[in-house]
Parts: C-alpha cells; sequence; structure tokens
C-alpha cells in the first residue's frame, strides 16, 4: 500500500558549521555510515523502496552517496575493505531513488509539497534523518506502516519531552485511543510551555495521505514565515483524521552536538553501524 519514502534533505544544517558549510549534515556519519543512510534503512525495513530525496544547492553528495563509485569499488575490489560496502550496496539494489530541488528554504511544509512530483497521488512516509530512530526488534516506520493497514489515514510519530524543551517541536493533543495512539485534535508549531496543550513533541517520522499536497498549497505561511506540516496536519485533523503514535524505540536528536555524540557513542557500543 505504501512504496514511497520521502527524504526533506534541503536544510543549511547550521547547528553544525563550519562542517556544514560543504557537507550536508545528512551525510554526517554515525560512526561510519552517514544519517541518511539509517533512514533509508529504515524505510527499506518498512517495505519503502522507492525513495524520494528533496535537495538544495550543495547537496550533491547525497545523490552520489546513492549512486555507484566505480574507481573506488575498482581499488577495493578483492580486499577485505569491500565489505565496507555491502550495506550501501543493499540498498543501492534493493532501491530506487529520484532527487529534486527546494530553491528556497520556506519550511518543512514546503519542502513536502517540493517532492509532490515525485510522490504523485499516493500515501507516501516522510523521514526527518537527523531524527535516528532506532529499535531493536522492528523499526519505527515499520510500526506505522503497520499502522496505517488499520487507521488508513496520516500518522505522525510522537514521544514525550520535558517542558522546558517543548518550544522545540510541534505538539499535539488529542483523545486517547489506547496507550499508545491518540486521535490528534490539536497541533501547534513550536510553542512556548505555558501554551503547548501537551508534552507530546511530533519527531521525524510521518505516514501522510495525498490530501496533504493540496492541503500544503492553501496553507499560509505560520510559525516563522514558513509553511509548517503541523498547520496543514491541523486542517487535515478537523477534516478528517490524524494519528498520533508513541513509537517503540529510541531516538536521538542528530541535529543537535550532544544528540549527535550521544548516538555516535550509542551505535558504537550497540554495534549497529557498517560493519
Amino acid at each position: 500500500m505504501i512504496t514511497k519514502c520521502l527524504f526533506p534533505a534541503a536544510g543549511y544544517g547550521t547547528r553544525f558549521l563550519p562542517a556544514t558549510k560543504s557537507m550536508p549534515k545528512e551525510m554526517m556519519p554515525v560512526v561510519n555510515k552517514p544519517l541518511i543512510e539509517y533512514g533509508v534503512d529504515e524505510a527499506l525495513e518498512a517495505g519503502l523502496n522507492e525513495i524520494a530525496v528533496v535537495t538544495g544547492r550543495g547537496k550533491r553528495a547525497l545523490a552520489d552517496h546513492f549512486d555507484t563509485n566505480f574507481e573506488l569499488e575498482h581499488q577495493i575490489s578483492g580486499t577485505e575493505k569491500e565489505e565496507l560496502l555491502s550495506g550501501i550496496r543493499n540498498l543501492l539494489d534493493s532501491c530506487t531513488f529520484a532527487f529534486t530541488r527546494q530553491r528556497e528554504m520556506k519550511g518543512l511544509g514546503h519542502a513536502i509539497l517540493t517532492g509532490k512530483p515525485l510522490v504523485g497521488n499516493e500515501p507516501f512516509a516522510v523521514v526527518l534523518a537527523d531524527d535516528l530512530c532506532l529499535n531493536q526488534e522492528e523499526g519505527v516506520l515499520k510500526q506505522m506502516v503497520d499502522l496505517y493497514r488499520q487507521f488508513r489515514c496520516s500518522i505522525v510519530a510522537v514521544e514525550e519531552v520535558p517542558r522546558d524543551q517543548i518550544h522545540k517541536y510541534g505538539v499535539i493533543a488529542g483523545e486517547m485511543i489506547r496507550e499508545d495512539i491518540y486521535r490528534v485534535d490539536k497541533l501547534v508549531e513550536k510553542p512556548s510551555a505555558e501554551q503547548a496543550p501537551s508534552n507530546l513533541a511530533i519527531i521525524g517520522r510521518y505516514i501522510l495521505t495525498p490530501d496533504i499536497f493540496d492541503i500544503l498549497e492553501q496553507t499560509a505561511p505560520g510559525k516563522g514565515g514558513e509553511i509548517q506540516i503541523t498547520d496543514a496536519l491541523q486542517t487535515q485533523a478537523q477534516t478528517g483524521c490524524v494519528i498520533a503514535y508513541k513509537f517503540k524505540g529510541k531516538r536521538f536528536d542528530c541535529g543537535s552536538v550532544p544528540g549527535f555524540i550521544e548516538a555516535t557513542n550509542y551505535c558504537y557500543e550497540k554495534g549497529l553501524y557498517s560493519l
């Protein structure tokens, strides 16, 4: 039912300057595997093998990574180093990759809308690669795809965050259906702790129904003058159904230096990288 996964990857990654001056933040390695490769691994595990990437200027490394490097592969052919490419080779054999550019940074909602030609009129997943999600049993996207089969509506992944951090996130409120599922009736982008309707923050995993594109086209700029996906989801929640899911697993905010260091140490200790 869902085969496509969209990766918005046009942002500047300013929290990691100067490293991200010339390198996409999505290519920053957690141990020896780029963040975006972890995300594509998660998508493939969920059965999503049509990968769409919204890039920006100076981000050609993303397309190059998901391609064959004949010179490199010839040089290491037959050596023990060749095994280090087994993971990315599996992705290249198992997935198709399509790329488009977001010419202006106008928010996550605009980035998702930019991916419309790559997605078409189908339900699709969205992964923000700098939110690294790990779970030993099944990945977060796999959990959400299974949930979509039941509800057939847009789904956002949420987790509880401290009140003093809530201003960094989109926040939901709604009716609890079961301990880990809410029917959303309110979404607020980056509220203050006093204005937040709950402490359930949206993290970088979504499943969206294709009507979200029509809604995004009609969505006015919101917080920060950007087109916010939370505003579009609020419209969708009022006219249909949006589910929030408290996922099973561990999430690292690799868009921040402390989160990136924590993720690197965790993956190294657990052996969750390319061997």
